[in-house]
């Protein structure tokens, strides 16, 4: 944007407590439409809302890691007004620019952090972000002039295809009529924020390469052995264990790779479980996120393992006795620039526990 939008603590204040909105971020039915500025040259559909722009944020506020991360891949580290919410280390390729960009705060950000920070624009990973109880809802930031950008995996009932094969993975699988990929959700973020700041060249660069390391990534799925159970430990609050249900990307991933994920049968993102449960499901092998830099007992990859090893029921399990862990980087397990990346590591473990012939 050539103005960014500067709102003070009156005008927030008035819209949280005046404007009459759902707790939910996403918008529902018809999209509703966002303008930044007068004539909205540019105009994208974000999990149900209309965005428009007369020329590329200058001030953009990332809520999330994941988000940094895909504007710093794009080299747009000088259209940031800040970054937060870290949640493990910054990929060594991005340090140097994420070095540029104001930490607003490590943790999620509040409504005045966001505030003071004067943004044109700002984006985040997953709708849970844009609540009273964070930063405001998505109609209360879009009466305010802040157009919001959410993941399209996090809203992919807002985001169907066209036909019913999942084109993202290079499997053939079909996901059933109408739905797409959550890797295909992600190249449209890319290609949808290509657009909004005029790089799409870039954007369609990312979108290139990112398909080879998949498809690369899916080719080892005829070499794998009696597709073998994943569970996708996540983070561990107390003693309970978050982990990846049907619609987190990882259960994408273990399809792609001819793995699957052991609850594959919860339609939730993270849903969470027991010790016990996980037990019941037997996996072959277990996929530890490390998320050290977030900071809480039971996000580091270590912190998890050591969970694991005092549980009495866990402990005996055979992944665990036989050491059958794969320890990725949690911001990998989250709809990211890195989600790709972590394929070829999971390949890299199947292949170290032998079950990829």
């Amino acid at each position: 944007m050539r103005h960014p939008a500067r709102f003070g603590i009156a005008a927030l204040t008035l819209a949280l407590t005046a404007v009459g909105c759902s707790s939910s971020g996403s918008g529902s039915g018809s999209a509703s439409h966002d303008r930044a500025g007068g004539a909205g040259k540019t105009t994208v559909t974000s999990c149900g809302r209309e965005l428009s722009f007369e020329g590329p944020p200058e001030r953009t506020v990332a809520l999330d890691q994941s988000s940094t991360e895909v504007l710093l891949e794009l080299g747009l580290e000088d259209r940031m007004a800040g970054t937060s919410n870290l949640k493990t280390k910054i990929a060594p390729e991005y340090r140097a620019a994420y070095d540029k960009v104001d930490v607003l705060s490590p943790k999620i950000l509040t409504g005045e952090q966001l505030r003071a920070a004067t943004p044109d624009f700002t984006i985040g990973g997953f709708t849970d972000y844009f609540t009273k109880d964070r930063v405001g809802t998505r109609e209360e930031l879009a009466d305010l002039g802040l157009p919001s950008f959410v993941s399209a995996v996090d809203c992919p009932k807002q985001n169907a295809a066209g036909t019913g094969t999942s084109t993202g993975t290079s499997t053939g699988k079909k996901e059933g009529k109408g739905v797409k990929s959550p890797f295909e959700l992600l190249f449209q973020d890319y290609t949808d924020l290509g657009r909004i700041f005029g790089v799409e060249k870039r954007a369609a660069k990312l979108v290139e390469d990112q398909r080879a390391t998949l498809a690369t990534a899916a080719r080892t799925a005829d070499k794998v052995k009696d597709e073998p159970t994943v569970v996708w430990l996540y983070s561990v609050y107390g003693d309970t264990p978050y982990v990846a249900g049907r619609s987190a990307i990882p259960s994408e991933m273990s399809r792609t790779v001819g793995a699957k994920n052991a609850f594959d049968d919860i339609d939730e993102d993270w849903p969470t479980v027991t010790w016990e449960q996980i037990a019941e499901r037997d996996p072959d092998f277990l996929v530890i996120g490390d998320l050290s830099e977030r900071g809480k007992p039971g996000d580091s990859a270590a912190d998890k393992l050591e969970a694991i090893r005092a549980n009495p029921v866990m402990s005996k399990l055979p992944a665990v006795e036989k050491k059958r862990f794969i320890e990725i980087p949690g911001t990998e397990m989250d709809p990211s620039v890195r989600t790709v990346d972590a394929l070829p590591r999971l390949v890299a473990g199947m292949k170290d526990l032998g079950y990829v012939r």
